[in-house]
């Protein structure tokens, strides 16, 4: 069996070995001659998987090592009968990091205290849903949009015109569509981002297009009220260099990036090739995960809450270093730039996630306590 990898996806030779070869090629290099006599190919988002690369392959399995499946032509795979499988929720937590890890950032800079604010998340899949629990464990005010999971489960969900006219904070966590009854293509557009309360953030994390680059970066220009975090982007590799000076955080698409998350991303799709196979999982992600550098933290019952918060989410991930890493790189332009763009995402250190972290609360501190539930951390 013939193998073709990203060879950015983790642990390859760990979970893919058994299996037979395997060759590693350069995502967005992946092209019809690559996968001409692959039976299955493994990929990442910067892949667009389509009829024009498959047809005509031996492929019959195709495995995203991400949340997201708006890089696959699902129609096509279904047609030539190709199985696939994505990797949902793989990467939630380490986002949420990012999220929480940006707040910290913004009410620093504004001078705010988050438990004054309403917060909006629109999309409340496996990203979106794991962030409302941490906020509302929090015990911040959120508001919460995603119409098709609301025609599915009632509940209760509000408008988005609702999340624009309250929320101080809208974090963004919907799937990429266009051809949908409700696509989320420039969901926020021109009209809607100039619709934003006084002084709201906006934060992107799920795919870029699902916010209007052009209409972003004149919006801010003209309205300094506002503030922009954005991890994700129209055209990438391709960055607008101008959009992204204008951001309080930017960063090249690694808000998941912690590596709890690619790992368990390459695990999820090695259980869905065992299971394609009819074969056994034999291989564990536990055995291989390297334990987390900083493993326990202590807190005293005196430690105030806000402190402690700061003290938790930044100890395990602080996305202040992604964002001067990517503002260097952004001194050349066009080609370079791109390069650039791929190598920081290829070289990302290591980097762990909250929920992994051990917290010792010297004391009795019900404010504490909740915080340390609230992240997902673990209480000793």
């Amino acid at each position: 069996m013939l193998i073709v990898a990203d060879e950015n996806i983790p642990l390859l030779d760990a979970f893919f070995q058994g299996f037979g070869e395997i060759r590693r090629v350069p995502g967005r290099s992946i092209d019809r001659a690559t996968v001409e006599q692959a039976d299955v190919l493994l990929v990442r988002s910067v892949t667009n998987v389509s009829r024009a690369l498959l047809e005509d392959s031996k492929v019959r399995f195709v495995g995203t090592c991400t949340i997201g499946t708006d890089h696959l032509d699902l129609d096509y795979f279904q047609q030539a009968g190709i199985t696939w499988s994505s990797a949902p929720g793989c990467n939630a937590r380490g986002v949420v990091d990012y999220v929480l890890g940006s707040l910290l950032t913004l009410a620093e800079i504004e001078g705010v205290t988050l438990t004054e604010r309403t917060y909006g998340v629109v999309g409340a899949g496996e990203v979106g849903g794991r962030l409302v629990k941490v906020l509302k464990g929090l015990g911040w005010n959120v508001l919460v949009c995603d119409p098709p999971r609301q025609a599915v489960e009632g509940g209760d969900y509000v408008s988005l015109e609702q999340i624009v006219a309250q929320c101080d904070v809208i974090s963004l966590h919907t799937p990429l569509t266009r051809n949908t009854e409700q696509p989320t293509w420039h969901l926020f557009d021109e009209q809607r981002l100039r619709q934003l309360k006084p002084g709201a953030w906006l934060i992107n994390a799920s795919r870029g297009p699902v916010v209007d680059n052009n209409a972003l970066r004149e919006v801010l220009l003209e309205r300094e009220d506002l503030q922009a975090v954005l991890d994700v982007w129209e055209g990438e590799p391709s960055v607008d260099i101008a959009l992204a000076e204008l951001c309080v955080i930017a960063t090249p698409h690694i808000a998941g990036y912690s590596l709890d998350g690619k790992q368990r991303g390459t695990a999820q799709i090695y259980q869905a090739l065992c299971q394609f196979l009819g074969q056994p999982a034999t291989v564990s992600l536990d055995d291989l995960l390297p334990a987390p550098w900083l493993a326990q933290v202590g807190l005293n019952a005196s430690s105030d809450p806000a402190w402690a918060l700061a003290m938790l989410c930044r100890g395990v991930y602080d996305p202040r270093r992604d964002d001067a890493d990517f503002r260097r790189s952004l001194v050349v332009s066009g080609a370079e730039q791109r390069m650039a763009f791929d190598l920081l995402r290829k070289h990302y250190p290591e980097r762990r996630e909250i929920d992994g972290l051990k917290v010792r609360i010297e004391g009795d501190s019900p404010a504490l306590r909740q915080i340390v539930t609230a992240l997902g951390a673990q209480a000793v």
